[in-house]
């Protein structure tokens, strides 16, 4: 089987330099033209039989556009949405700063001001993946709309790494990574694919 994990395109908060998180902003203007390249580029090479999104606007506008492109249908799934931010969400980063420090040294299994865990983080993209490689079958191509952050926790449970690891794996607007399953072996064949939309 093979994976397509994408990101969203831009989204207005990008442009307003707030935190995201679970703050719920559309894509931008740039955004969609974005989504909609990617959504050419992926549906002129691959055979999508259905792609799985994050329930946030700017995730479910982004498989849309893909929907459309490749003529499948949608599957709304509320684990794949951003990292819970709490009390952050949709606040300026000068503001987050001074309302709500970084706590340096906190236990993967706790949390402040309203966020989830690492842990948890960790664990619900362990439950996403899990349900989406349960129900795609040996020779399907299968499309996952997530966020950055999440991608990064995807890309870790994937490669079976550890949770406070210290790698990162970046992913940019509409950015696509193709994994590939057969069995118990896992292979990330591209990373961060972005010449779709690198014009734009």
């Amino acid at each position: 089987m093979q994976l397509l994990i994408i990101r969203h395109g831009e989204s207005e908060a990008d442009i307003l330099n707030v935190h995201e998180g679970r703050a719920d902003f559309p894509l931008t203007p740039r955004g969609h033209r974005q989504a909609e390249a990617m959504a050419a580029y992926v549906a002129g090479h691959y055979r999508v039989a259905r792609i799985y999104h994050s329930t946030l606007t700017r995730a479910r506008q982004t498989a849309e556009h893909l929907a459309e492109a490749a003529r499948c249908p949608l599957i709304p799934c509320d684990e794949l949405m951003e990292f819970n931010n709490g009390l952050l969400a949709g606040l300026s980063r000068e503001e987050a700063d001074e309302k709500y420090p970084e706590v340096p040294d906190l236990p993967l299994d706790q949390a402040m001001y309203g966020m989830e865990s690492k842990l948890a983080f960790r664990e619900r993209a362990e439950r996403a993946l899990a349900r989406i490689l349960e129900e795609t079958g040996e020779d399907e191509t299968v499309a996952v709309v997530s966020h950055g952050g999440m991608i990064n926790q995807l890309c870790h449970a994937f490669l079976r790494l550890p949770i406070a690891d210290g790698c990162v794996f970046a992913t940019g607007d509409t950015g696509v990574h193709v994994w590939f399953v057969r069995g118990e072996k896992r292979v990330i064949l591209t990373a961060n694919r972005t010449e779709h939309a690198d014009h734009l």
